[in-house]
């Protein structure tokens, strides 16, 4: 067993076969969850980002071991210096900007695709290491990510929703709604730290409406309350809770 995972190690056609792979089916792994949350990155984007860069750090172990052997005689006539990690250097460098494409802002002073961004960057990092031969960090890589992307997301939300602290988007008939909003709130100890109004458009049926973020009291600091009680003053059309 030893000896076939250290053959595994070495720079072979077996080798090279399984590590692309390895972050072949990673990539797979961790895309598949993302394309079923229908998110900008999914199976093939993750598949193939992964794949990728399994084949810049392995293109830089081939010519390192050309530079060895063949190619011995050209870096001794030219004095060629190789750093084997330049191509694996760019790749993480070049995500940035397909990562960027992913995050854009949806509104209401909410931005989407921050975690398939960072999804990319670990997906490349993770299929780097699988170039490498790295083959057990690859396998922890994949599972801690997954744990991450998938699993703590309900943690997560279930855990903002407990915070005092809360942001919300309410539409209204008119802007003097905003006032009977205000008043309501600190009649029940809610502390506004900011409102955003956002402004009817000209044409259409769009209501105004505004970003209200706040503070629950001690007393009072369940989020399903407030938005109860908001949705049944006369003056609120809807009301929603903004969750980042």
């Amino acid at each position: 067993m030893t000896d076939a995972f250290a053959y595994l190690k070495q720079f072979n056609l077996l080798s090279v076969t399984l590590r692309l792979l390895l972050a072949l089916s990673a990539g797979a792994v961790i895309g598949y969850g993302r394309a079923k949350k229908q998110r900008n990155a999914g199976l093939r984007t993750y598949m193939l980002i992964s794949l990728g860069a399994s084949l810049t750090i392995l293109i830089s172990l081939y010519e390192y071991q050309m530079i060895q052997g063949p190619w011995a005689y050209i870096t001794e006539i030219e004095s060629l210096k190789f750093d084997v990690s330049r191509f694996a250097a760019q790749v993480i460098n070049g995500i940035g900007f397909l990562a960027a494409g992913t995050i854009i802002a949806v509104g209401h002073q909410q931005v989407s695709g921050l975690t398939s961004a960072i999804g990319l960057f670990a997906a490349v990092t993770m299929g780097i290491a699988a170039g490498a031969g790295f083959y057990e960090c690859v396998v922890v890589a994949m599972l801690l990510i997954i744990l991450s992307m998938e699993v703590l997301q309900p943690i997560e939300v279930a855990f903002k929703r407990r915070l005092r602290n809360i942001t919300i988007f309410v539409e209204f008939d008119s802007l003097d709604a905003v006032s009977e909003i205000t008043k309501y709130l600190k009649s029940h100890d809610v502390q506004i730290f900011d409102i955003d109004v956002e402004q009817a458009k000209k044409s259409g049926k769009k209501m105004p409406s505004a970003v209200f973020t706040l503070k629950l009291s001690r007393e009072n600091a369940s989020h399903s309350a407030i938005l109860s009680a908001l949705a049944e003053m006369a003056c609120v059309h809807s009301v929603q809770e903004l969750i980042s």
